[in-house]
């Protein structure tokens, strides 16, 4: 089980709902994942005008828990904004806090982003906050008053994977009880397996699902990598050795003359 700021959640794959083919795909993408949470941008779907309302519905019928996100948000007056209209729309203290600082590689401005927690915390929420691996920004954001960390294993929408393990490990390696989301970069189900297996206790989806040929499919193959990365990671892996070393015991074998 997964615990995030006192809720317990039954699945360690999160699942974003944009770019789908259809509701009906998204839908049973969702069932597939057995996700728990799925993230939803409030400006996309507001905009959506009537459809919002049938998407949100959806949703509730789904029984899985909202994450609004503030997407889309370039200054911390904006995302504070998006992240209080998000509350009032979803009745939820919850909101994965995303300031984007750079439009190509839509990295976070982690100044803002910092700000941008330290505010919300302040008047409730409980944030979850996009951001890179570096470790003195999770310092920061934790002092802020985050209780969780959702950092990128590379850009948003690049299905590239983990880019530097070594960063990953190092976060995990520093705050070994913070619960820690691998959020943006991951675009197979082996790469969520990587990095499940570096013990971290989540990871959201989003392009690597919804622009798969088939979502749904792709959907239950995260699923069982996201279990098999975190079972393996508790189970013990054996670390890489410098040589062979044989499975079958050399000693009392026969001996021929």
């Amino acid at each position: 089980m997964l615990e995030l700021y006192g809720t317990t959640i039954s699945s360690r794959l999160l699942l974003g709902t944009a770019r789908y083919p259809s509701p009906a795909v998204l839908a049973e993408a969702i069932r597939r994942s057995e996700t728990r949470i799925v993230t939803v941008s409030l400006r996309r779907e507001t905009a959506s005008g009537k459809t919002g309302g049938v998407f949100f519905e959806m949703i509730r019928d789904l029984g899985v828990r909202v994450l609004p996100n503030t997407a889309g948000c370039h200054s911390v007056s904006e995302a504070v904004l998006t992240a209080k209209m998000a509350r009032e729309v979803f009745a939820t203290n919850w909101i994965k806090l995303e300031v984007i600082g750079h439009h190509d590689t839509l990295q976070p401005d982690v100044f803002s982003l910092v700000e941008a927690a330290r505010i919300l915390t302040a008047e409730g929420f409980e944030v979850f906050p996009y951001t890179t691996d570096d470790l003195v920004v999770a310092e920061k954001l934790l002092e802020a008053g985050c209780k969780v960390l959702m950092p990128w294993c590379a850009p948003i929408g690049s299905a590239a994977g983990p880019l530097n393990l070594t960063a990953l490990r190092t976060l995990r390696g520093h705050f070994p009880d913070v619960p820690l989301i691998v959020d943006a970069g991951i675009g197979r189900p082996s790469h969520a397996a990587t990095v499940m297996e570096l013990g971290y206790d989540a990871v959201l989806l989003n392009t690597a699902v919804a622009g798969a040929s088939d979502p749904a499919a792709m959907a239950g193959a995260f699923a069982r990598a996201v279990e098999a990365g975190h079972e393996a990671y508790h189970a013990g892996m054996l670390e890489p050795r410098d040589m062979a070393v044989p499975s079958t015991p050399v000693i009392g074998k026969a001996v021929f003359a």
